[in-house]
């Protein structure tokens, strides 16, 4: 009797599995961005990028996977697509949220069945500059950054060869994937070359920053003087008082240098006992302990918590830790420790900035700048199984 009872409950169990999935893919069906029009014998249209004048051409696409239209549009279905992880749950939009500047407001971000890692999500804007992916710079592409989170069982927990055979099933991606790279038969490759079209079609260049920039926004004083000491080394011998932040965070696109390694810092976090290993992890060596990617501070307002392990809430818990709490290591950058407001004769002396209230609000002011409202609203890069 109970064995009669167990197998019906069984069969009814499978049903239910079984009718779930067909309506996870109808869903998907019913939202598929593309209309009855859609000809996937077109030829491939170039993608226009739309770069600003005053951004760096110092980038480099690869020969093998240039922009089409076509490509960046499948990369946008993927980047948002579920079912490129193991229980249908997450995808790379789970974790990197056009609301949030694409990344999101949580101290680690959650892969499938609620698993947790131990980094911050970052930012994906403007990526076309980064040359070093990831907080520890493991991924020399945007190619190969794109397959980590696919495998990892804290992530999508799908290994790419599964994925490439997932979406194999799919009929709206290999007619896709033919289109675009020549071949009805997905690979691992490929789906990393389409995530790579799309995301580094992700250019931030609206905010008031930027405005001001091409002489279309006057800044407040409050701002103006943001922007001074922001961009300005300290040197208090001659009275030059500044917020040491564009030593890391360079240029208009106030991101890390992207020659090799050179944009990452030991930014005093923590003491030798406790330093995270960081570029070593990378490098094998030492003297990269506790170094981290210098992010894009584009947006910085939108993408709370901070820093790799997303141990501060607000800006001002950041701008207090570069100005009271830097913590003394072997390999904390130099640029940190000779940066100084007030002149300093004991070589044991506490590594501070000594920034007054006025100067932090200023730097504050200059950090909301940066705020770029048209990208996290901008259609292109929106989720294209949402009907707007």
């Amino acid at each position: 009797m109970k064995a009669s009872i167990n197998s019906k409950l069984m069969r009814k169990s499978w049903i239910l599995v079984l009718w779930m999935s067909l309506l996870h893919v109808a869903c998907f069906k019913k939202n598929l961005p593309e209309s009855p029009q859609t000809d996937f014998n077109a030829p491939l249209r170039p993608y226009q990028l739309q770069i600003p004048d005053y951004f760096s051409r110092n980038f480099r696409i690869p020969d093998d996977n240039p922009l089409t239209e076509q490509g960046v549009e499948l990369g946008r279905m993927l980047f948002y697509d579920t079912r490129l992880s193991s229980d249908n749950s997450v995808s790379c939009a789970s974790c990197h949220q056009q609301s949030a500047a694409f990344s999101d407001n949580n101290r680690f971000s959650k892969g499938v069945e609620g698993r947790t890692g131990t980094r911050n999500s970052m930012s994906l804007a403007n990526l076309l500059w980064v040359n070093r992916f990831f907080w520890d710079g493991r991924a020399t592409s945007l190619e190969s950054q794109a397959l980590f989170p696919l495998g990892h069982p804290d992530e999508m927990n799908l290994p790419p060869e599964q994925a490439a055979a997932k979406l194999q099933t799919l009929p709206e991606y290999p007619p896709r994937f033919k289109q675009v790279f020549g071949s009805e038969q997905i690979t691992p490759l490929n789906i990393a070359k389409a995530l790579a079209q799309f995301q580094r079609t992700l250019i931030s260049a609206n905010s008031r920053y930027d405005r001001y920039l091409r002489g279309e926004y006057r800044p407040t004083a409050l701002e103006l003087q943001g922007i001074q000491l922001f961009f300005t080394h300290p040197i208090p011998e001659i009275g030059l008082r500044g917020g040491n932040c564009g030593d890391c965070h360079v240029g208009p696109l106030v991101q890390g240098d992207p020659t090799a390694f050179r944009g990452f810092h030991n930014n005093g976090l923590d003491p030798d006992a406790t330093l995270a290993p960081g570029l070593q992890n990378v490098t094998g060596n030492p003297n990269d302990r506790g170094k981290f990617r210098a992010v894009s501070l584009r947006n910085i307002a939108l993408t709370a918590p901070y820093m790799h392990d997303g141990r501060f809430q607000t800006l001002e818990q950041v701008l207090e830790h570069y100005d009271q709490h830097i913590q003394m290591s072997r390999t904390l950058d130099p640029l940190i420790i000779e940066a100084s407001n007030e002149i300093r004769n004991d070589n044991n002396a506490p590594v501070k900035l000594y920034l007054t209230p006025q100067e932090k609000r200023a730097i504050l002011a200059f950090l909301h700048m940066l705020t770029d409202s048209t990208f996290i609203q901008d259609k292109r890069f929106s989720n294209p199984f949402i009907n707007r």
